[in-house]
């Protein structure tokens, strides 16, 4: 367990925790592991929301926070995804274009309306109160990483590469595990967040599910793009429905 979850660590994030082949090999059979790394990297981005400063400020340490701890890596996969959809073509043509390590238009206009929705979920936030604002954010990051796993779990690779690696070690069976793991995410909730931190659980899978779909009609498969792009589309509209449901309950 120890060896899956450091590989996990150093695979979604920057933190240096020296893992090596070992460690990675372990973490593409231990698929739990992604919803783990999900409650370290909400638990500590989810600390600005302590800091007594003024809402744009917040914002701006979130996202500051969140590059810094896990880098760009999930968001390439997201301009590619946003170039991919753009293009007009056939699978072989799709899937040229997630591997161009060039950013077009339509990866530009993805990642940047992502990053504006994430902005404006955080902003969102402001004033409903530091612990349940820390707890939806948390939500979205295991929920988000569960949607990563289940593109792994039921997805077939696209071609060989990085992605390869996950799909090809995973079956569906596998994704139980990671459910099991993201259940505390909303446990113990305080009065009247239940409902929406499970919605904002289940919003990742969700968006796992249309991509995985889409991966599978246009590009016979899934790729490590299409991971990393489930986790910042899945975080991004996690956050809007945490708040959303929460002000509607």
């Amino acid at each position: 367990m120890g060896r899956a979850i450091r590989g996990a660590i150093g695979f979604l994030t920057r933190i240096p925790v020296g893992g090596s082949e070992a460690d990675w090999n372990a973490f593409r059979r231990a698929v739990y592991s992604l919803p783990v790394v999900g409650y370290l990297v909400g638990g500590l981005v989810g600390g600005v929301f302590f800091l007594p400063v003024q809402p744009p400020t917040l914002v701006a340490a979130y996202l500051v926070g969140l590059y810094l701890l896990t880098g760009v890596t999930h968001a390439d996969g997201l301009a590619d995804l946003g170039d991919a959809v753009a293009v007009h073509g056939d699978a072989d043509r799709t899937r040229a274009v997630l591997k161009d390590s060039a950013t077009g238009v339509g990866g530009a206009l993805l990642l940047g309306v992502t990053l504006l929705v994430v902005a404006l979920g955080v902003l969102s936030f402001a004033g409903i109160g530091s612990w349940r604002a820390f707890r939806l954010v948390v939500a979205a990051e295991v929920g988000a990483k569960l949607g990563m796993a289940l593109v792994a779990c039921y997805g077939r690779p696209a071609h060989d590469g990085l992605g390869s690696q996950l799909v090809g070690e995973l079956d569906h069976r596998s994704f139980a595990s990671a459910i099991v793991v993201s259940l505390p995410a909303v446990a113990a909730a305080p009065t009247g967040l239940s409902v929406a931190l499970l919605a904002t659980v289940v919003t990742g899978p969700a968006v796992g599910l249309a991509i995985l779909t889409w991966g599978h009609r246009e590009l016979g498969g899934v790729s490590g793009d299409l991971i990393g792009a489930t986790n910042e589309v899945g975080r991004a509209l996690a956050l809007h429905v945490g708040v959303s449901v929460w002000i509607l309950s």
